[in-house]
């Protein structure tokens, strides 16, 4: 039997990558996003059609547009393996002095608050079904340990998520659910694209960065998500070697 596997921000980057390497290893995976016609790209890539992969148009900053994915989730395939917590959003180099609330509440709307409700409806679906039980990931960053200047809203989120993803994993433990999360350093990404050409360091300075290929994140998550439930991993950072992270300032 395949197992199922949703992924949020399916529709490019790292949630693009990770949905093509599970599609490789078995996997049922159902396409999350914003953007229909970018997860219809992704779904193209697999060269496969549904019901191996699955498009949901979804926002996960709308509370009832995360309700209607896992709703298709249950009628379709009547349970769930995996999600993967992928999308995410930032504010790019703004100082807190010049945040708007608005700025601010969109960002921990969806990297938050979107994961949160994904993971509830996620969790209570795998509690009651047959066989019992699934895998929890979390797309957390290198940001969930140490922070970039100028980015409060999405440094706070990640903490928080840190946080989220613990909480899981204890609360999961009787009901057969693991939580784990991967932290990402660098990934090249369209939404970095400014980190190969300069960004702004702890000294102050604008400095070019490392990146690293979203494959190779996607076979961190592809290997997290192969374990069987009696192993989790708790936390993995995969990052560019050459990246400011350790002694980031």
């Amino acid at each position: 039997m395949h197992k199922i596997a949703v992924i949020t921000g399916a529709g490019s980057g790292i949630g693009r990558a990770t949905a093509l390497a599970l599609h490789r290893d078995g996997f049922t995976v159902v396409l999350a996003g914003r953007r229909k016609a970018m997860l219809e790209e992704t779904a193209a890539l697999a060269n496969t059609a549904p019901p191996a992969m699955l498009v949901v148009p979804t926002d996960v900053s709308d509370p009832a547009s995360i309700a209607a994915l896992f709703d298709t989730v249950q009628s379709q395939y009547g349970r769930i393996d995996l999600l993967f917590n992928n999308a995410g959003i930032t504010t790019r180099n703004i100082p807190i002095d010049d945040l708007t609330l608005d700025q601010w509440s969109n960002v921990v709307a969806v990297n938050l608050t979107g994961s949160f409700l994904c993971a509830q409806h996620a969790f209570r679906m795998m509690k009651a079904q047959t066989p019992r039980g699934g895998r929890i990931i979390n797309n957390g960053s290198v940001s969930a340990h140490v922070p970039r200047r100028n980015s409060v809203p999405y440094a706070a989120t990640k903490h928080a998520l840190t946080g989220l993803t613990r909480a899981l994993s204890l609360d999961g433990r009787e009901f057969d659910i693991a939580c784990g999360q991967i932290d990402i350093g660098n990934a090249a990404t369209t939404r970095n694209e400014d980190t190969a050409r300069g960004r702004l360091q702890a000294s102050g300075k604008v400095e070019p960065e490392a990146r690293i290929d979203v494959n190779d994140v996607a076979r961190g998550v592809a290997y997290m998500a192969s374990l069987s439930l009696d192993a989790n991993v708790q936390f993995m950072t995969v990052m560019a070697t050459k990246m400011p992270y350790i002694g980031r300032g």
